[in-house]
């Protein structure tokens, strides 16, 4: 038993090291208030896309995807898991941003959400067209 726990302990070390010493990505150039907050306090779980990262996989944790989740939730939900943290609604591994941002930056932070779907679909666009380009 006592192996199994050493075990676990030097593989959540390694992990640990490993997302610590890889680098966050950064965001754009000339990237907006609420778009530098997203690359704050959101990217290194929901991923830049919003649809997970691996960063979190690394943890066993399965984040939530944003880009679904502003469709599905009104925002009043989005602004209480965002402010008090996944727990008291269901969501334990969602970590509380209350302290770090104000009401302000928590509503232009989930602005920002909605427009996550749209940005994914305008990347995949270009990447498609630059595809077609080379052939």
């Amino acid at each position: 038993m006592l192996g199994l726990v050493s075990a676990l302990v030097v593989v959540g070390v390694i992990a640990g090291v490993l997302a610590w010493l890889l680098n966050d990505p950064k965001p754009p150039a000339g990237a907006g208030h609420a778009e530098r907050l997203y690359y704050a306090y959101c990217v290194t779980c929901h991923g830049v896309g919003g649809h997970g990262s691996w960063r979190a996989a690394l943890f066993l944790i399965r984040p939530g995807d944003l880009a679904d989740a502003v469709h599905r939730h009104p925002g009043s939900y989005l602004s209480d898991i965002i402010k008090q943290g996944g727990a008291p609604l269901g969501r334990p591994g969602m970590p509380a941003f209350g302290f770090h941002l104000s009401d302000t930056d928590i509503e232009a932070l989930i602005a920002y959400l909605k427009t996550l779907e749209r940005r994914q679909a305008e990347a995949t666009a270009v990447v498609n067209d630059g595809r077609e380009a080379l052939r």
